[in-house]
């Protein structure tokens, strides 16, 4: 049974020349809060609740079956977001993302909840709806172009299922973002997500929400606390496989609400624009270290680069893999802040890939990027739906500006006076 997600397909996995275009075939996969939920400031972060299950910290109120309840406001929330004032230097935000989302008894999902938790930081986890559905029932499962219970991402043991919804429970209620990766993650062949309609991608939403909605109903299970949070509205941006498929998701997404997609490949750092209204967060290009391409902000794209696709290459390779898979991540950081401010996003899936070196290399730049911000730099390592609660509040014609600076480009006379009048500038309006 496979229980992992497969983010690259042999498309395009050689990496990027500086110049590249963005649009190659690639595939893909805060701060303390009182008790009752009401946002601070970003503080200390000394705020945050020992790990548990978060089964009685808040009254719930069941939302049908019992999967899902309603708690209150989410916990751990930065402060009200503000538009930047004349001249003032943008925060550097760092998001980091895990599709799939899924423990499978790794102990990564846990993991990175606890490093999160020790440096204050927000991330987006994008479940995979499969992850919650036992294999008995897989036939609840009608992927679009495929037969029914088909799954590219197998099916959880009911063992690894129950740890799933214990973190992903937790991670709500830590203050992090829970969106999808929808369901059976198609890549390849007739029945791709990227040959898929605006009416399948309706069709495969709508089931990747039941799954998560009605876990209850679906393994019988009555002894395990309801997740924490009403879907229908935490639910506002996902990623999708392979990062195929956005052009005929992106209406649906809009109709639905959402706020943001994820699914963009190759992406450059710069600041983002909107997609048929929905803003477009994609993973980005960034420095390979040694190498005189670029790489994307990805785990699974280190991964492919390195050892030519495959997950057991000689372990003697490991430790100069997982130092310049480091590097990559700290190098893309350092480029975007002390330069043109833009975003940095990273993905990555919960994976022992060649040893495991590449959650090793990711948790060390995270530590490098949180210590910048604890040595007072204004980093903020938030999840998708806080950034764009940020994006939402900022003048247009500030945007406009920011967006016309180009990859590692400093603003002309600094910040100060980049920022102070703000002119209306080319590029997608908010």
């Amino acid at each position: 049974m496979r229980t992992f997600s497969r983010t690259l397909s042999r498309r395009g996995v050689l990496g990027f020349g500086a110049g590249a275009a963005a649009a190659a075939s690639l595939a893909g996969c805060g701060s303390p809060t009182s008790s009752d939920g009401g946002r601070h400031p970003n503080g200390s972060g000394q705020g945050r609740p020992a790990p548990g299950d978060g089964s009685g910290a808040r009254p719930a109120r069941p939302i049908g079956d019992g999967s899902t309840s309603f708690t209150g406001r989410q916990p751990h929330q930065p402060a009200e977001p503000e538009p930047l004032e004349p001249g003032q230097t943008p925060p550097q935000f760092v998001i980091f993302s895990w599709d799939g989302a899924g423990e499978v008894g790794n102990g990564l999902f846990p993991r990175f909840l606890d490093l999160a938790r020790e440096h204050d930081a927000s991330m987006t986890f994008f479940l995979s709806g499969l992850y919650l559905l036992p294999e008995s029932k897989k036939r609840l499962y009608d992927p679009p172009n495929n037969p029914r219970g088909a799954s590219d991402i197998g099916y959880l043991t009911d063992e690894h299922i129950k740890a799933t919804l214990k973190n992903v429970r937790r991670a709500w209620l830590e203050g992090h973002e829970i969106g999808t990766h929808f369901n059976g993650h198609f890549c390849a062949g007739a029945g791709t997500v990227g040959n898929w309609t605006p009416q399948q991608w309706r069709s495969e939403i709508r089931q990747a929400k039941a799954f998560v909605k009605e876990w209850r109903t679906n393994t019988g299970w009555t002894d395990l606390p309801p997740l924490p949070f009403d879907y229908d509205k935490e639910l506002v941006g996902g990623r999708t496989p392979c990062l195929l498929g956005q052009d005929n998701l992106l209406p649906v997404a809009r109709e639905l609400g959402w706020r943001y997609d994820a699914s963009s490949p190759g992406g450059r750092q710069t600041w983002p624009v909107k997609k048929s209204g929905i803003w477009d967060l994609p993973l980005q290009q960034i420095p390979f270290p040694g190498r005189s391409f670029e790489v994307l902000s990805m785990d699974y794209n280190m991964l492919a680069n390195q050892s030519v696709n495959s997950t057991k290459a000689p372990s003697h390779n490991y430790p100069g893999w997982r130092k310049q898979s480091a590097q990559a991540y700290i190098q893309g950081f350092r480029r975007a802040y002390e330069t043109n401010r833009a975003p940095f996003f990273v993905g990555n899936h919960f994976e022992q890939w060649n040893g495991g070196i590449y959650m090793d290399a990711v948790e060390e730049a995270f530590k490098h990027i949180a210590r910048e911000k604890e040595k007072g730099a204004d980093v903020r390592l938030v999840s998708f739906r806080q950034f764009v609660d940020w994006m939402d509040v900022q003048k247009p014609e500030v945007l406009a500006r920011l967006r016309t600076l180009q990859v590692g480009q400093r603003p002309a006379g600094g910040w100060k006076e980049f920022l102070r009048e703000a002119r209306s500038a080319s590029g997608d309006a908010a």
